[in-house]
């Protein structure tokens, strides 16, 4: 990672994430925010959200950012780092909106950008995107000045995100039973999306067959995969699965599902499983419900074994590698050749998202990309 130390133009990090409620109280509001222009009904959010009511109405996601931004901050100040960490989110407080214009009344005028989602797809990137230009179009309107947003490169196989994940999967394996570990499985699960989203996903020339969303989490499973090989001396078989799926049954999203997964393997005679969660930055609600609840519960009425990884969360390997990102983009923007660290075979993605990387669902401006309005 770079020894770099100067994050200049950059005056700021903004940490960007999702949300989510915080008591019963704010679950069916929080669901209004994700959903807003669909115009589901109440009694429909609320049959949603009883993922939320099962953990009392709260999503860790907040408490894990909030340890996020712990490990960010005092890695920055352990390594000199001067550069102030925000937090906003897209659908519920802090919200973005106001984390920004907090932001631009405290005199930041360039700020990088994380976002909790590590691959690239229209609701992982683009859509972070489109909220920064709503909410930067906002500050505008108020007369406020108009900070520019740099949202930083992908980071899926980043190693200070990757090698955590390899941990992860090393201490599943050795919690699992002895005489069914070498038999072991290995289930990379990440979020479903549309199978149309998957195929644009990435920029242009990525399209296809999955798009850059399929082909990056294939290409970090193969990492996790030889580093196990490298560090047991087996390679374990495995495949990428997918979970969360939510919308109209009619419309085609990306298969297996891990439930249906666990059966087949239990079928197959698999004596074990891990489930790694790959696609998920750290433990919140989809994994809670969907990996631990879920389909916990399907491995045990099958009698099969399974374990859960962990997420990289707030681990500090994670914490040097925002840091090493906003260092990289930042010699990048004084002009210099920065090293750019990445396992596999993808390489580091793009600074800038080009023009058709990840189309939206309906034009709408995006920050942070070649095709922004606030360069």
């Amino acid at each position: 990672m770079s020894d770099l130390r100067e994050p200049a133009p950059y005056d700021a990090l903004l940490l960007l994430s999702f949300g989510g409620p915080e008591g019963p109280d704010d679950v069916v509001p929080f669901l209004a925010n994700v959903t807003r222009g669909r115009g589901i009904p109440e009694e429909r959010l609320k049959e949603v959200g009883k993922h939320y009511f099962l953990f009392g109405g709260v999503s860790p996601i907040n408490g894990q950012n909030r340890a996020l931004l712990d490990a960010l901050r005092e890695d920055f100040a352990d390594h000199g780092l001067d550069l102030p960490v925000y937090w906003g989110n897209r659908n519920w407080a802090p919200y973005l909106t106001d984390t920004l214009r907090e932001m631009a009344e405290a005199g930041h005028r360039r700020i990088a950008v994380l976002a909790t989602s590590a691959y690239a797809s229209y609701s992982g990137c683009r859509q972070y995107r489109e909220n920064l230009a709503e909410s930067l179009a906002v500050l505008e309107a108020e007369g406020l000045p108009v900070p520019r947003v740099d949202k930083l490169r992908h980071y899926f196989n980043h190693p200070g995100f990757v090698e955590p994940m390899v941990d992860g999967v090393l201490a599943s394996l050795a919690g699992l039973p002895e005489d069914v570990r070498a038999g072991a499985h290995l289930a990379f699960t990440t979020h479903s999306i549309p199978t149309s989203a998957a195929d644009v996903s990435g920029p242009p020339e990525a399209h296809g067959d999955g798009g850059a969303y399929v082909a990056e989490h294939l290409d970090v499973a193969r990492v996790i995969v030889e580093a196990v090989r490298e560090r047991t001396g087996v390679e374990y078989p495995w495949r990428l699965v997918y979970q969360s799926r939510s919308g109209a049954p009619h419309i085609p999203w990306l298969e297996p599902d891990i439930c249906d997964h666990l059966e087949l393997l239990h079928s197959d005679g698999v004596p074990a499983v891990v489930m790694a969660p790959i696609g998920f930055v750290s433990d919140h609600m989809e994994v809670l419900y969907d990996l631990d609840t879920e389909a916990t519960a399907k491995a045990a009425e099958l009698g099969l074994p399974v374990r859960r990884s962990a997420t990289v969360g707030a681990d500090p390997r994670f914490a040097a590698a925002v840091r090493d990102l906003v260092l990289e983009r930042a010699a990048a923007e004084q002009g210099r050749d920065p090293e750019r660290c990445a396992l596999g075979a993808l390489g580091a993605s793009h600074d800038l998202c080009p023009a058709g990387c990840c189309p939206a669902r309906a034009a709408r401006p995006a920050a942070a990309g070649a095709d922004s309005p606030y360069a």
